[in-house]
């Protein structure tokens, strides 16, 4: 598996860069040599967030985990990405290795991390044009905002980035 690690605010060590291609090199169990892994490292003050995301044939299964150190991160988000793996394996079957679900499991799961519905709601949709959605989702105060674009004829939804700026989630529909 082919690893790349990108990073913001923070510099990796040579200790810390062979712990993250030792733990993650365990995932070959699961995929063909010609698998990506892609590690993205970000520090910011004291808070430490990585993200992996592996790539093979068409899937992207990606886990993230904030903490303190990576050390400690890397021990969260294995778990997480093995957990998928192992949740959709009859989809993944014949994308992974034959034998990739022979023997045990490589990380220590919890398995009631199971997502489910627990609530739904419903929102009153607003045309109105992207800027005019911005200043609507700035004084409501929530996390998000669903509007109906006017000048691109489908719903959108403005959200909150962890960086304090907007993203826009524009979907398309899947043919």
């Amino acid at each position: 598996m082919k690893i790349e690690i990108v990073t913001k605010n923070y510099r990796v060590s040579d200790e810390l860069n062979e712990v993250l291609s030792k733990k993650i090199s365990k995932l070959d169990k699961y995929f063909e040599d010609d698998a990506k892994c892609r590690v993205y490292l970000k520090k910011v003050k004291r808070d430490a967030k990585m993200e992996i995301s592996l790539l093979h044939k068409g899937l992207d299964i990606r886990a993230e985990g904030k903490g303190e150190n990576f050390y400690d991160i890397i021990d969260l988000v294995l778990p997480k990405l093995e957990r998928q793996i192992y949740k959709h394996r009859s989809k993944l079957e014949d994308k992974l290795k034959k034998s990739a679900f022979s023997g045990d499991k490589l990380f220590a799961l919890a398995e009631d991390d199971e997502f489910a519905l627990v609530k739904t709601k419903q929102f009153e949709v607003t045309p109105c044009t992207i800027d005019e959605a911005i200043e609507q989702f700035e004084l409501s105060g929530y996390g998000f905002f669903v509007f109906y674009d006017i000048e691109a004829d489908k719903t959108k939804v403005l959200y909150l980035r962890e960086d304090g700026n907007v993203g826009l989630i524009d979907p398309i529909v899947k043919q």
